[in-house]
């Protein structure tokens, strides 16, 4: 059997070189990076692609790890979590990280012995790759979207916070590579922009890329506002130009979801917008702006959300036509853009 590839993640180096020289004598474990940050163990992954990674409980509850996590489950790297609970089991039903099916942790003071079983264990369904690290994925040039005069003028507007990676990555997985123009507003810690926006941009067929000032977003294009300081506007045009600005905290958030709702009310009846799991209020209110002016307004629903936050407070606004489930989201929003505005209108009002 090939020794399992793994990661350290541990910000205390002190407590990082125990634990690797309690397994590193061991063939059938082969350290390949070790990392004291949630940024380089996101960067080492995604070019080194290991079996595992073992990574501090501290590291694992930050919120940027729901892009860490995100990238694991893409890469199908299994992770296990050094807990600060010395009782802890060898699966998490409850914690701060969820529901999920590849969370393990152990705890802090476990033995090389049982540690090393507990890799064999959980990467023994993992993708094996064996031999040398392996060189970093390349993925191809996206097909290009063309010209096509059929095309809706529609556009899509999203955002979203606690929860929003997986929901984005679910949303974005039904569109195609000349999908409308989309924007895309998601709460995460600063620095983490640009890493959510590969992650997309590898599993999406469009163009996934980062806001950027004065730059015009057109057919098979998503662009992302996260982990900055600054705000994204829309500023009209064809094709559409957004703006980035650094004034102050909106709905408690920079960049916040209101700005781009609000942002958006003059070209309204040309818009879809989703509002997808978070917490807190931000974009409800710019959702309802939307509708009042003409937009087609989602919420995703309940059930399928982690944090029932600003949905919630889209629904009770009275701004989203309808409550979705997640896997619905997605190609409802494609099948409004080639819908005329008077049938999405007939349609909608007859759920």
């Amino acid at each position: 059997m090939d020794p399992i590839s793994l990661i350290i993640a541990i910000p205390d180096r002190t407590r990082r070189r125990r634990v690797v020289k309690s397994i590193e004598s061991s063939p059938q474990i082969r350290i390949i990076a070790e990392t004291a940050d949630l940024m380089a163990t996101f960067s080492e992954v995604e070019e080194r692609q290991p079996m595992a990674v073992l990574i501090d409980g501290g590291l694992a509850r930050a919120p940027e790890f729901e892009v860490m996590r995100a990238l694991f489950a893409a890469l199908d790297v299994r992770w296990i979590v050094i807990s600060d609970e010395p009782d802890t089991g060898s699966r998490v039903s409850a914690s701060p990280w969820g529901r999920t099916s590849d969370l393990f942790a152990v705890p802090a003071d476990i033995a090389a012995e049982p540690l090393i079983g507990q890799l064999r264990s959980v990467t023994r369904t993992a993708r094996r790759i064996g031999g040398a690290a392996p060189a970093k994925t390349t993925v191809g040039p996206k097909a290009d979207p063309g010209n096509d005069s059929r095309r809706s003028n529609r556009f899509i507007l999203i955002g979203a916070s606690t929860g929003g990676v997986d929901a984005l990555l679910t949303v974005l997985s039904a569109f195609p590579a000349d999908c409308p123009p989309t924007f895309i507003v998601q709460h995460t810690g600063g620095g983490f922009g640009e890493s959510l926006t590969r992650l997309l941009d590898r599993q999406c067929e469009a163009r996934v890329r980062p806001a950027r000032d004065g730059e015009r977003v057109t057919h098979g294009e998503v662009v992302v506002a996260a982990g900055s300081r600054a705000h994204m506007r829309l500023a009209g045009g064809k094709p559409m130009r957004i703006t980035l600005a650094s004034d102050g905290p909106i709905s408690g958030h920079m960049p916040s979801v209101d700005a781009m709702f609000h942002s958006a009310i003059p070209g309204a009846k040309r818009v879809v917008a989703a509002l997808l799991t978070g917490m807190g209020r931000d974009g409800a209110a710019g959702l309802r702006a939307l509708r009042d002016a003409g937009a087609t307004t989602f919420a995703q629903d309940e059930a399928t959300s982690t944090v029932y936050g600003m949905p919630r407070a889209a629904v009770d606004l009275g701004a989203a036509m309808h409550s979705l489930p997640l896997p619905k989201i997605g190609p409802e929003i494609l099948r409004i853009c080639h819908e005329a505005p008077t049938e999405t209108n007939r349609r909608l009002a007859t759920r």
